[in-house]
């Protein structure tokens, strides 16, 4: 997972516990907890994508954080 400190999210009101995410998480990260599907190892997420593309109830989201560094912006000003 790296620096992202992100994992994805799923979103309970939309989860049809269909398993999904869990049976092809390719690293094992989504798991089973309490009768949902829940990110049970963080630490392992890669963060791929394949449990919300899977998602037929679109209740797996990923979140992504935009970062613009400080050098781009002055970079980007027009004469």
């Amino acid at each position: 997972m790296g620096d992202r400190g992100a994992v994805p999210q799923i979103d309970r009101q939309r989860c049809t516990r269909c398993g999904r995410c869990v049976a092809f998480c390719p690293t094992q990260a989504v798991g089973w907890a309490t009768g949902w599907p829940t990110i049970r190892s963080p630490q392992d997420c890669s963060y791929c994508g394949i449990c919300e593309d899977l998602c037929p109830a679109e209740a797996v989201s990923l979140v992504y954080e935009i970062v613009v560094e400080p050098e781009e912006i002055a970079g980007s000003e027009e004469p």
